[in-house]
């Protein structure tokens, strides 16, 4: 059995995320959405990617963190990010590099039911 993982649900964590052609990746922060006792036994994670490009904000299955907001504080994010819940991966836990911050999971919840389809 893989060890608990010590990074929680609503952890902002620095990890190489890759890219959507999974040859080439990027060091970026993103949002841990797996369930915290999801208990698959593998040494993986389900993150969220979180990227500066204000162009990407505005669509249901994101949440704008404003840097200078309390959620972005709480974040520990320097610049204004979405978290794009319509970009998320599995990735082996050693890929992350530390835990940033935290969000709350409220907003991140809803964009999540959208982009997943549920009621």
């Amino acid at each position: 059995m893989a060890p608990k993982p010590m990074y929680s649900r609503g952890d902002v964590v620095l990890v190489l995320f890759p890219d959507s052609n999974l040859k080439t990746s990027k060091a970026r922060p993103s949002l841990v959405v797996q369930a915290n006792d999801l208990n698959t036994g593998l040494n993986q994670l389900i993150i969220a990617m979180i990227t500066t490009n204000m162009q990407r904000a505005g669509h249901p299955s994101r949440v704008t963190i404003l840097a200078d907001s309390p959620m972005g504080e709480q974040a520990r994010l320097k610049l204004d990010s979405v978290v794009m819940t319509d970009n998320v991966v599995t990735v082996h836990i050693e890929e992350i590099h530390r835990k940033i911050g935290t969000l709350p999971m409220t907003d991140i919840d809803r964009a999540l039911k959208h982009t997943l389809g549920l009621t």
